[in-house]
């Protein structure tokens, strides 16, 4: 079977975590532990998130006071890319030494004029008391949202339209690889592969690289054992199975839930295949469908 996995960013750094490599390095040996598993059974794509990653380096190369202007986002995602990439690849390595696995610097080609860039709402980066993000809007532009934790940047994160690499991650999946792929949402360009400043959604891009590649599942993890209904109230109850029909109906959070429901709607409504969300610790039952939420068409 051929899955799909698209892996949280906030699986490398939990929330409250010190962003420290060696406790992302920590992390990510975890979930290359999880991946390897399933590898041994099916063959395997991973497009991991770089929430966290990317907005720490955006925040860093905007202080250094040796250069004129911070580092674009689309170079920082390919930089966040080829680090979590790294951290992923020799994680699976060491419990698969005998598979192949490939970690891609990905492009993804976004429209410049799409709606997404004069609302931004994609979260990056950590959370901050109101007196800093008030601080940081005035000297950077920057536009934040509040969060249960304080509030985060949030930035512009246009639709996928295509991933560039997309015949050559065809080619190492069917020579039995494991592919680390569109990373971050991959790198977004315009279509002569101009950078261009936002972040992609990565479950928009996996559920793409998904029906591209006629994956068999596409499997969405996350920090939640369930897509959850009137998340966060006291009504709170886990969905264990529905349909995208169904789903179109109810109000999930932007730049958290929100954007995994309407991958996995996308993806379901496109192929008819499943879609699974749940966590990565239960990430085989997740896959068999003993765990987690079930997405697919109504038959």
């Amino acid at each position: 079977m051929r899955v799909v996995i698209a892996l949280g960013g906030n699986a490398l750094l939990h929330r409250g975590e010190r962003a420290d490599a060696a406790t992302q390095i920590l992390n990510a040996a975890h979930a290359a532990e999880q991946i390897a598993r399933l590898a041994t059974h099916h063959q395997i794509l991973v497009v991991h998130g770089n929430g966290p990653q990317v907005g720490l380096l955006a925040e860093e190369s905007e202080r250094d006071p040796t250069l004129e202007r911070g580092y674009p986002l689309d170079t920082l995602v390919a930089e966040t890319q080829g680090m979590i990439g790294y951290w992923l690849a020799q994680g699976v390595g060491r419990h698969l030494p005998d598979v192949p696995v490939a970690a891609l610097v990905t492009q993804v080609v976004v429209d410049a004029a799409d709606p997404g860039f004069d609302h931004p709402e994609k979260p990056i980066g950590p959370c901050y008391p109101e007196s800093d993000a008030e601080r940081l809007t005035t000297e950077r532009g920057w536009t934040f949202v509040r969060e249960r934790h304080g509030y985060r940047r949030v930035v512009p994160s246009p639709q996928p339209e295509r991933v560039v690499e997309l015949p050559v991650i065809a080619r190492l999946l069917d020579a039995g690889t494991v592919v680390i792929a569109g990373g971050g949402g991959g790198a977004p360009v315009s279509g002569d592969l101009t950078g261009i400043e936002a972040v992609v959604d990565k479950d928009a891009v996996a559920a793409l690289l998904a029906t591209q590649l006629e994956a068999d599942l596409l499997a969405i993890l996350t920090d939640v054992p369930y897509v959850y209904a009137d998340y966060g109230t006291p009504r709170q109850r886990p969905i264990t199975t529905a349909s995208p029909d169904k789903l179109d109906g109810d109000s999930f959070t932007p730049g958290s839930m929100g954007p995994k429901v309407a991958a996995a709607c996308a993806f379901s409504r496109a192929t008819g295949r499943p879609v699974a969300i749940g966590a990565l610790d239960e990430l085989a039952r997740v896959v068999d469908g003993t765990s987690g939420t079930r997405i697919q068409p109504s038959t």
